[in-house]
């Protein structure tokens, strides 16, 4: 076989999905994307250069490692683990801060810009003033959408209860965030709440353009040997496969309630995954632990796994977007459980079983 040229790398790299037959790109808040599929917060989003293979490997859009106010090395190992359904990890925001962010993000947007990747900045803070603060900082780097992450589970013993816990927390920080920016916000819920559904229409209320559902929720693994929690931090964020469930559960509660864009993340590895949470309502879908199994290739494959599904059944992404908000059309009642039945048949006149 020839040896492939420079020329025919930089084409293969630069443009991973082929055979387009089928068109996947997403407006989200008026950002175009490619493709729905968006790298997940924390996942590879912490360096230019690995923000921007994973934009060559098909991602449709980059979310960069959540900032905050000041540089934190997050925390101790082991904070990171993965078991049979996914990963557990606390990593406990472990970033530069944001003045150092902002050099990071306009470095990471001039590579994205010409592959048509839009980049979408990631906050925290520990308290509402902060996150308003770190917003006006980030917004110097003129990423394309700014995610606002209110729900780590991961650092609770210092920043006491997240905030997107309770209405009035998580609306209080969406309206200090959209007075400091311009820019359109998404607001990163976590599924572990009381009212999932009237957390999301408060944020809207107070200024959200569109929603990430969902962050991972608290988790412990525990050495069977020793009897000590796997983690330093003892606990951790339930994410990969074991999530999805809970993630598909909280896109469609998320979509009966509001109207605006749902980036659904969790869990997701393959292309039904895909259709999963799109059918759910579903905009644009985040993909992250998949990344720690198979690199970011896993965006390629899943995008042309994407076509090929959609193409074989002859169905756009509007025709599967919010499918689970329709009525449902099952052909028939639903019919009694199964009852479970013995090896054998019963003899003809049973006897008594003596004690």
């Amino acid at each position: 076989m020839a040896e492939m040229t420079h020329e025919a790398h930089e084409a293969r790299d630069a443009d991973p999905i082929v055979d387009l037959t089928v068109d996947l790109t997403v407006d989200l808040c008026g950002v175009r994307l490619p493709n729905p599929l968006v790298l997940a917060s924390g996942i590879l989003g912490t360096h230019a250069s690995l923000m921007h293979r994973v934009a060559r490997s098909g991602a449709g859009a980059i979310t960069a490692k959540s900032c905050g106010p000041a540089p934190r090395g997050g925390h101790v190992n082991p904070s990171c683990v993965a078991w049979d359904n996914g990963l557990l990890n606390a990593i406990g925001l472990a970033n530069p801060g944001a003045v150092d962010e902002v050099e990071l993000l306009v470095a990471t947007k001039a590579l994205l810009a010409p592959l048509g990747v839009p980049l979408i900045a990631s906050i925290f803070a520990d308290d509402v003033d902060g996150f308003a603060r770190v917003a006006a900082t980030i917004a110097a780097a003129e990423p394309d959408l700014l995610e606002v992450n209110i729900s780590c589970p991961n650092v609770a013993s210092e920043f006491g209860e997240p905030f997107a816990a309770s209405c009035a927390s998580a609306s209080a920080v969406t309206a200090a965030v959209r007075a400091a920016v311009d820019m359109p916000i998404i607001v990163k819920l976590a599924p572990n709440v009381a009212d999932l559904a009237r957390i999301a229409q408060a944020v809207v209320d107070a200024g959200a353009d569109a929603i990430c559902a969902i962050n991972t929720m608290p988790g412990l693994l525990v050495d069977a040997e020793s009897g000590r929690p796997v983690l330093a931090n003892r606990t951790g964020g339930i994410s990969g496969a074991a999530l999805k469930p809970v993630a598909l559960y909280a896109v469609d509660l998320i979509a009966r309630a509001v109207r605006v864009p749902i980036i659904g993340t969790g869990g997701v590895r393959s292309a039904v995954d895909v259709v999963e949470m799109l059918s759910a309502g579903a905009a644009a879908v985040g993909i992250g632990s998949a990344v720690y199994g198979a690199g970011p290739d896993v965006f390629g494959l899943v995008a042309r796994d994407l076509v090929r599904w959609l193409a074989e059944r002859n169905l756009t992404l509007a025709d599967i977007r919010g499918r689970t908000q329709r009525a449902p059309s099952w052909p028939e009642a639903a019919t009694p459980a199964p009852v479970p039945q013995a090896d054998h048949a019963p003899a003809a006149n049973p006897q008594p079983v003596l004690r």
